[in-house]
């Protein structure tokens, strides 16, 4: 079973940016499908995005899309998340997960990351939005 570790999270301005990090060991990164899931107190957790393992498809909800971008470097078996513009509705623990495929469902709307389909997570990371 991989493991996932998050970094990069921290205090950044409105309209700023933060650049996220998933080192994922055990395995490689051709196997896995990596997701990006927040919540923040007293909500549920929410889809963020995804990309994939082999065709490097990405999806992004509503939300984030325009704004964040994810990529993911084989070399050292990381996945990044982008941040920019980052706004009031942002701030999150920030945890990436694992799995086969991105379980992307455009219906209903509005299009989400199915996160029960991914078994395996990380402890998460805190991103804080502040003047």
């Amino acid at each position: 079973q991989v493991q996932l570790v998050e970094s990069g999270g921290g205090v950044v301005q409105p309209g700023g940016s933060l650049t996220l990090s998933c080192a994922v060991s055990g395995d490689t990164l051709d196997y896995y499908a990596i997701g990006w899931f927040r919540q923040s107190p007293g909500k549920e957790r929410e889809s963020v995005s995804c990309i994939s393992a082999i065709e490097d498809s990405t999806y992004y909800v509503p939300s984030v899309a325009g704004r964040f971008i994810i990529s993911k470097v084989k070399a050292k078996n990381t996945v990044y998340l982008q941040m920019n513009n980052l706004q009031s509705e942002d701030p999150a623990v920030y945890s990436c997960a694992a799995s086969q495929f991105c379980w992307w469902a455009s219906t209903p709307s509005p299009p989400t990351v199915l996160s029960e389909k991914f078994p395996s997570w990380g402890q998460g990371t805190q991103v804080t939005v502040s003047s």
